[in-house]
This record gives C-alpha cells, sequence and structure tokens, in this order.
C-alpha cells in the first residue's frame, strides 16, 4: 500500500496513537538515568591466533576520540572496527551486547584474527 493512501484511510486520532502503540523500545513510567559522557573508546587486543602481520599482541591497546587516534592500529583492523567505535563514542547502545560499554571485534584477517575488547570510557 502506498503509504499516502494509508495515511488516508486512518483518521487525525488513530495517527496520532501509533507512538502509544509502539513506543520504540521506552518503557513507559520509568526514570532516564544519565550515564557519565563517553569521552574515548579503548580498544584491547584480547586474543592473536597466528601471525599478525602489523605484529599485534595481547594487551596492545590504542584510543579513539574526536579528535582522532593514539597508538597503533592496522589500517584494515581500524577500518573494519571504526563504525562500531565511532557509534560507541557517542554512546550507542547495541541490543545484543550483554554491557553496553563492551564489545568484542574481529579483525577481518581470516587466516590471522586478532580479536580486540572495544570500550567506551567515561568521564570520571
Amino acid at each position: 500500500m502506498i503509504r499516502r493512501n494509508f495515511c488516508k484511510t486512518l483518521s487525525c486520532a488513530a495517527l496520532g496513537s501509533i507512538p502509544l502503540i509502539f513506543p520504540c523500545g521506552r518503557v513507559q513510567g520509568k526514570e532516564d538515568v544519565m550515564a557519565k559522557k563517553v569521552e574515548a573508546v579503548k580498544a584491547t587486543v584480547i586474543s592473536v591466533k597466528g601471525t599478525c602481520g602489523q605484529g599485534h599482541k595481547v594487551g596492545d591497546s590504542f584510543t579513539i576520540t574526536e579528535s582522532g587516534i593514539q597508538g597503533k592500529i592496522c589500517i584494515h583492523a581500524l577500518y573494519s572496527m571504526l563504525p562500531a567505535a565511532f557509534a560507541m563514542l557517542f554512546d550507542v547502545n547495541f541490543p545484543w551486547l550483554t554491557d553496553a560499554d563492551k564489545k568484542t571485534h574481529a579483525c577481518p584477517d581470516a587466516a590471522n584474527p586478532v580479536v580486540f575488547e572495544i570500550a567506551k570510557v567515561r568521564q570520571t
């Protein structure tokens, strides 16, 4: 059905009630608790299998801020994790994570995978 035709079939009152029917995941009545602002995202190597061409070792880390990157990271791993890291920098919560402040990310090199833990660094 074309959107314009759909809107014509419903009254204005019915269209106004749609947000009440589908509250977009928000629970009515609960207070929103403001968490401390995310100031950076830190990625730490938690697993290396094979030989990483960049030489990453378990424990290596780098930090992503709004102004740039501090630390050493393979460009391929960086490009693959940047969308998630950038979203986390702006405090996006992925619904499939058990801890909203941490996620894992694997390097795209299937023969020598490096697994990173990406964590939000909040203001103190």
